[in-house]
């Protein structure tokens, strides 16, 4: 049994998960656009997250600024000033740039959407409701990431739309509430998620369909793959 987080407002978490939630934004447009016009936006804006992140650290106006529109949204570990540490905002953007560089889109879009969806899940699931420990977060909140991962990966395209590619989603879908899970307190989850599932989903392809070209259908894509 554990006790819930008291200190975390849940009015100010639902607002953060509100922003949170627009990040499906990047998937969404993924799937419609080429891998080079995507990479063209997303770069830039992350480039520019970085320079907000880390300038807030250095320049006492632009941090006095920073925190006074986003301090309330802010968790402790975002705000570390001896280790400089980054927002949750900079690590979503250089994620889905990782993502969309190293990834197949069948793969990308996959593992970007299970992170956001299956993490928005975990938090409010879990701090409004998590009372039994399970490894550094709680049962409930890893649970409620699993199913509705899952009910993400039944709506997302695949290529085939054969079985197999369903259960490899859905054991993608248990690993990244796993690694959702465990990241706590050692490592940003919008960074281990995508990128842990997106190998293992590109693992999954390699060994049961080696031959098979990991293009979506009428999509536009222009990637190396």
């Amino acid at each position: 049994m554990i006790k819930r987080n008291n200190n975390i407002n849940y009015s100010h978490e639902l607002l953060r998960k509100g922003i949170h939630l627009c990040s499906i934004s990047i998937p969404i447009f993924y799937y419609f656009f080429d891998r080079q016009l995507v990479l063209t936006i997303i770069i830039p804006l992350t480039v520019f997250s970085l320079i907000i992140d880390f300038g807030r650290y250095l320049i006492p106006t632009l941090s006095k600024n920073f925190h006074k529109l986003f301090g309330f949204m802010l968790r402790e570990h975002e705000i570390n000033e001896k280790w400089k540490t980054l927002s949750g905002a900079s690590y979503v953007l250089i994620s889905a740039s990782a993502t969309i560089l190293i990834f197949p889109k069948i793969i990308a879009i996959t593992a970007f959407s299970i992170l956001i969806i299956g993490d928005i899940s975990a938090a409010l699931i879990g701090i409004k409701f998590g009372r039994h420990k399970f490894f550094n977060k709680s049962l409930e909140g890893t649970l409620a990431f699993f199913f509705v991962s899952c009910i993400v990966v039944l709506i997302l395209p695949k290529i085939q739309d054969n079985i197999w590619e369903y259960i490899f989603g859905f054991f993608v879908a248990a690993i990244a509430a796993l690694v959702e899970n465990v990241s706590y307190g050692w490592a940003d989850d919008n960074l281990t998620v995508p990128l842990l599932s997106g190998f293992a989903l590109w693992i999954l392809y390699s060994v049961f369909f080696p031959d098979l070209q990991l293009v979506l259908p009428n999509v536009p894509d222009y990637s190396f793959y």
